[in-house]
C-alpha cells in the first residue's frame, strides 16, 4: 500500500483480498487467534464495568459515553496486535461475493473462530469473576448489564445486533485503508465508541458481560442467556455485518468488475 489512504473502491479490492488470507487459515490458527480476541473484547468489556460502575449516579448520559470511550481498546488489541473476531470477519462474504473465494471456507472460519471467541471471553469472565474485582459497584454494576441483556424480547436483541455490527464492520472496513497505526486506532475508536453509546449488542462482548453475571450470582439461567440474547444477537450481527455491509458494497464497487487482476493485491 503506497498511498497514506486508500479510497472505498479499493478498500474493497484490499478486503476481497483480507478475506481470502483469513478463510485460508488453519484451523488451529483460527482457533488460538479466535480465544485472544475473545479475551481482548473482554479486557474493553471489563474496563467498560469499571468505568461505568457509579456515574450513572450522576448522569447516565455521561456514563455511557464514558463508558463508551474506553471499550474500543478490545478491537484496537484485535486489529494491531493480530487476533480473530467473528463479527468482524462477517466481511469475509465480500470475497464470496467477489467469486474469489468458496463460502465453505468462510463458514469453516466463522465457525473456528466464534468458537474461540466464546473461549476466551468466557475463560476471562471466570478468572476476573474470582479476581475480587467485582467485589463492590462493579460487581452490582456488571449483574445490571447482565440481567438487562437477559432480558431483552428477541426483536429488540435481533436489532440491536444488526445496528451493532454495521458500526463494527464499518470500523473494520476503514482501518482496512491506511497502514498508519494512529490512523488505525482512531479509524476504530469512533464506530465502536458509537455502538457502545447507542446501545447496541455485540455477540462476543455479551458473551464476557452475561457469562460474568451469571458467575457472579445472576439467577438467570445458562438456557436463557443463549435463548434471549446471544443467538438473536449473533443472528443480528451476522445480518449487519455479512449481508447489508459486504452486499452494499460489492454491488457499489465490485459487481462489474470483469477483469479478475482486479482482485490481485
Amino acid at each position: 500500500m503506497d498511498k497514506e489512504f486508500l479510497n472505498p473502491a479499493e478498500i474493497a479490492l484490499n478486503w476481497v483480498n483480507i478475506g481470502k488470507n483469513k478463510a485460508n487459515l488453519n484451523k488451529s490458527k483460527m482457533l488460538l487467534m479466535g480465544i485472544l480476541a475473545g479475551v481482548f473484547i473482554g479486557f474493553g468489556s471489563h474496563a467498560f464495568l469499571v468505568m461505568i460502575q457509579t456515574l450513572g449516579n450522576f448522569d447516565v448520559g455521561l456514563a455511557k459515553f464514558m463508558g463508551a470511550s474506553v471499550f474500543p481498546v478490545g478491537l484496537i488489541l484485535i486489529v494491531v496486535a493480530g487476533a480473530e473476531l467473528f463479527t468482524g470477519n462477517n466481511l469475509m462474504t465480500i470475497s464470496v461475493l467477489a467469486k474469489e473465494e468458496k463460502f465453505s471456507k468462510v463458514l469453516k472460519n466463522w465457525f473456528f473462530v466464534y468458537t474461540g471467541n466464546i473461549i476466551g471471553s468466557v475463560l476471562l469472565a471466570y478468572l476476573l469473576s474470582k479476581s475480587g474485582l467485582y467485589a463492590g459497584d462493579a460487581g452490582v454494576k456488571a449483574l445490571a448489564v447482565a440481567e438487562s441483556k437477559v432480558s431483552l424480547t428477541l426483536t429488540e436483541a435481533l436489532i440491536r445486533g444488526i445496528m451493532c455490527n454495521i458500526l463494527v464492520v464499518l470500523a473494520v472496513w476503514m482501518q482496512a485503508g491506511t497502514q498508519n497505526t494512529v490512523g488505525k486506532i482512531l479509524i476504530l475508536w469512533c464506530p465502536i465508541m458509537l455502538f457502545v453509546l447507542s446501545g447496541f449488542e455485540h455477540s462476543i462482548a455479551n458473551m464476557y458481560f452475561i457469562y460474568l453475571g451469571k458467575f457472579l450470582g445472576a439467577s438467570f439461567s445458562w438456557a436463557d442467556m443463549w435463548i434471549y440474547n446471544l443467538i438473536p444477537v449473533t443472528i443480528g450481527n451476522m445480518i449487519g455485518g455479512a449481508v447489508i455491509v459486504p452486499f452494499g458494497y460489492w454491488y457499489v464497487y465490485l459487481k462489474d468488475k470483469k477483469d479478475k487482476s482486479d482482485f490481485a493485491a
